[in-house]
């Protein structure tokens, strides 16, 4: 049995660790991206953030003023029991996002649609979001927090079959022209990409690519991994760089995500993560012990899955 005030206190320092402290690969990146930039503005612009990360770290305070809107990712084992249930965790979440607004502290960005309405604390109605994920083995629970700019960096298309691979690399360059352009996403960024499912699963399956996987990671599909090698090179030959001036960096990775889909369509997302790229993680056991690490591990063969039995050997036997 989990502890809920092991989730808490918990759920309290990652949120503290995903505004202060870049995740390594994310920084190898960015740092591999400013050894090569040559475009004088998008230099600059690299290597006062490189100096900013540095700062925040030394200060323990949040990497950028505009602390996005947290949300929460949820994986769990299969064998998983949460003392006082679901209900329990997900407040213990809510109460650890108010908490670190004030004690981190986060801006308090979160606010109803209408009424403007304001609890100074990040958390509201369908606020934080909390997502899913399960593992058929293990008892323990693995929490993910993000920090995601809630205003831009995200479109959203209805592509064809007919549109092919080069209706996906038009929509691509589109929208991060479009980004550059209207300042709408700081980067360079991890761009995430979702393909198929239905609308709401496609963007679902797009920012779970930004912001779930790792700079350097691939597709298990190695279709889909050579796509997602091709897509980065694109993305930095449009002659923008950081903050959408001048330069050949604005794309740090580009990870691709896919879900099958109605016959007729071929739906399509694209996510820009952000120029600080916010995500902590932590596995909490049932005998009190927490692992802090920053790759999500999400996206496992499990999550990935493509027949309907479980485990591997099930679907072989099928095949």
């Amino acid at each position: 049995m989990i502890v809920i005030d092991t989730i808490q206190s918990t759920a309290e320092t990652l949120m503290d660790k995903a505004a202060i402290e870049i995740p390594q690969d994310y920084l190898d990146g960015l740092e591999a991206a400013a050894k090569t930039e040559d475009g004088d503005l998008s230099s600059f612009v690299l290597q006062a953030m490189l100096e900013n990360y540095e700062a925040a770290k030394e200060d323990r305070r949040a990497m950028c003023g505009d602390t996005g809107v947290p949300r929460w990712y949820v994986k769990m084992g299969n064998e998983a029991q949460v003392e006082g249930g679901m209900c329990a965790l997900e407040t213990a979440l809510r109460r650890a996002t108010a908490s670190a607004t004030n004690g981190v502290p986060l801006r308090p960005n979160r606010v109803h649609p209408l009424w403007r309405t304001d609890h100074d604390n990040n958390v509201g109605i369908g606020a934080p979001e909390i997502e899913y994920g399960f593992e058929p083995e293990g008892d323990w629970i693995d929490l993910i927090t993000v920090h995601k700019g809630g205003l831009f960096g995200t479109d959203y298309r209805m592509l064809f079959p007919s549109d092919g691979i080069e209706g996906i690399k038009r929509f691509y360059l589109d929208t991060l022209v479009a980004f550059g352009k209207r300042g709408l996403a700081c980067q360079p960024a991890i761009i995430g990409i979702g393909l198929g499912g239905s609308k709401d699963t496609c963007m679902v399956l797009g920012k779970r690519a930004a912001v779930l996987r790792t700079v350097g990671s691939r597709n298990s599909d190695p279709k889909i991994a050579e796509l997602e090698d091709e897509f980065k090179e694109l993305g930095n030959s449009i002659g923008m760089g950081a903050m959408g001036f001048v330069g050949k960096n604005m794309v740090i990775d580009c990870n691709i995500e896919v879900g099958y889909c109605h016959t007729g369509g071929m739906q399509m997302s694209v996510h820009a993560f952000c120029l600080s790229s916010r995500r902590a993680v932590a596995r909490i056991y049932p005998d009190g012990r927490v692992e802090y690490r920053t790759d999500p591990d999400w996206f496992t063969p499990y999550q990935r899955r493509e027949t309907v039995e479980w485990p591997p050997q099930a679907q072989e036997a099928a095949e």
